[in-house]
Formats: C-alpha cells, structure tokens, sequence
C-alpha cells in the first residue's frame, strides 16, 4: 500500500514500539525521558525488561505495559502511548505502578527500600477538564494535607499532545522538539531546520517508512488500520452523543414549554374569571337598582357602569 506519509506514525502501537522500543533505538528513549525527568534521575543508560506482568491473585490479573524499562540506577520506566481516553485511566496508572513496586522485593531480610518508580503516558486526547491553554507536561506525586511531598519516588507523568500547538520557530528547548517530533512527524516531508540534534537526525531516518522491510510495512498497515479505526469509534461516538444530546435538548425544551405554557395558561384564565365574574356581578347590581326605580346618574355612580351599559340592561 503506498503511503502519502514519509514518516511512520508514532501513535500508532507497531510505530511508538518500533521508534522507542527497540534495543537499536534505546538512545531515543533515553533522551526524550531525560527531557521530562529531574536532573538527578537522569538516564545515562537503560535496560528493557518484560512488559507482560501477572499479577498472584487467584483471577491471575495481567498488566501489559507498552515498554517497562530500568535505569543503570535500578529506577523504573512504565512508558504508554494512549490513543482513546478510558474512565478509568488514571486507575489503570495506578495499578501499572504497582507492578514495579513489587518487582523491587527481595527475599531474606529487606529493609523495604525502593527505587524511583516514574509511569509516563503520551496522551492523544486532552485529560484534564480545567481549559489550560498550551499546558502540556502534567507531573502527579503523593502529597500531604499541607502540599508537601509525601513521597517522591513514585511519580506520574502524562503529556496532553492535543494542547502542544507551538510552531517550528517557536522551539526553545529539547522537550519542544520532542513534543514537535511527536505531533507533527506525519506532515513532515524535510527535517525541520531547527532539529540540529543528532538523535533527531537519527530518529527521523529510523521513522522513514522507506527503509522498511515488507514485513514491516506490513505490521504497520494493520497498526495504523486500528489507530484509524479507534479514531473513528471515538468520533462516531462524539457525533452520536452530541446528535442525541441536541434530541433531548428539544424534547426538555418542548416538555418545560408545555408546561410553562399550561401554567401561565391557567394563571390567566384565572385572572380573567374573575375579572369576568366582577363584571356580571356589578350587571346584576345595576339591573336591581333601575328595576327599582333608581336613576340612571345613581347607578353609574355606585357601579361605575357607562350610561349606555345601564340603558341597555
């Protein structure tokens, strides 16, 4: 299948793990994490481990990460690229965590201590429900009732890509680019001029969907086909529930006026009763009063009736 892209997507699942997942491609893994990380755990080299993890309970719970990696150090990497958003994402980091937590358990006499744990999520969707503006790093760790950390050593990292809207001249730093890289790499045709690192270089000839084998290209077709697919399901999915909430909107909105409608319908009617029954009321008065001789002038005076309505009765 001809690609009009020249680059693979990385946010695809064959294409994120071909990118930063591979034991040849590790120093691109290594630089973007040092870009989100702080100075003193910062990553000089890296070791892959398994990404499937079985948990011991009896329902034998799994957790497959997208890549699981240690630090020279023995720090630990969760690293998930997410497509869709799901209602229990943050839940689902959490329980990630846990796993390299666990791995860290020694037999014999343990003192319990723990290396840094750091579950990273690249987000193809916006998570956070407050609006802020070109926010895109969003860092997580334990705090106290004052604010304090609690705990430094278990840290939760996720990148919202949607929110990262600078351009190529605006690029001031390696994390810039990354982010850059990331959301842009499909509409590159050139390497940007402003990608002058070598491991940019580096990653842009590895994304080339021309260096390719067919079998490759043949993992990615079926990958970017259920990137495309997901993506469609998310919209549909959109589409449908704005179309019905706009249904539902009228049905309230036909509902309520109904109602509204019946009472100031009955309100009115009301009103206008009674105004009716006084007028009839005084009618009767004034009919009395001329069959008993009263004058005209009397009656207009004590009703209020015009001459021509007393004339009439």
């Amino acid at each position: 299948m001809p690609f009009k892209e020249k680059y693979i997507n990385p946010f695809t699942d064959f294409g994120f793990k071909r990118l930063f997942g591979q034991e040849n491609h590790k120093e691109f893994l290594i630089d973007f994490l040092n870009q989100l990380l702080p100075e003193k755990h910062q990553v000089k080299n890296l070791t892959y481990l398994h990404s499937e993890q079985n948990s011991d309970t009896t329902e034998d719970r799994r957790a497959i990460f997208d890549l699981y990696c240690t630090a020279e150090n023995g720090d630990r990497f969760i690293v998930e690229m997410q497509v869709a958003h799901q209602t229990f994402f943050k839940e689902r980091m959490i329980y990630y965590s846990t796993f390299p937590i666990r791995d860290q358990a020694k037999k014999g006499k343990w003192k319990f201590e723990l290396k840094s744990v750091y579950t990273v999520a690249i987000l193809d969707f916006t998570l956070s429900k407050k609006i802020r503006p070109g926010e895109v790093f969003h860092l997580a760790q334990l705090k106290d009732q004052n604010g304090d950390v609690f705990y430094d050593k278990l840290t939760f990292i996720y990148l919202e890509m949607p929110n990262f809207v600078k351009k190529e001249t605006e690029l001031t730093s390696n994390f810039d680019k990354w982010m850059f890289v990331l959301k842009n790499l499909t509409k590159m045709r050139n390497k940007p001029e402003v990608l002058k690192e070598i491991v940019f270089g580096r990653f842009l000839d590895a994304a080339e969907l021309a260096r390719f084998s067919p079998e490759e290209v043949w993992k990615y077709e079926q990958s970017l086909k259920h990137y495309r697919d997901m993506h469609n399901v998310v919209e549909t999915a959109y589409d449908d529930g704005k179309a019905e909430g706009i249904e539902v909107g009228k049905a309230v909105g036909i509902k309520e006026g109904i109602e509204v409608g019946k009472a100031v319908g009955i309100k009115e009617g009301i009103e206008l009763g009674k105004a009716e029954g006084k007028i009839e009321n005084t009618l009767q008065i004034a009919a009395v009063m001329k069959a008993g001789g009263l004058s005209v002038e009397i009656i207009m005076k004590v009703t209020g009736l015009s001459s021509e309505a007393i004339e009439g009765l």
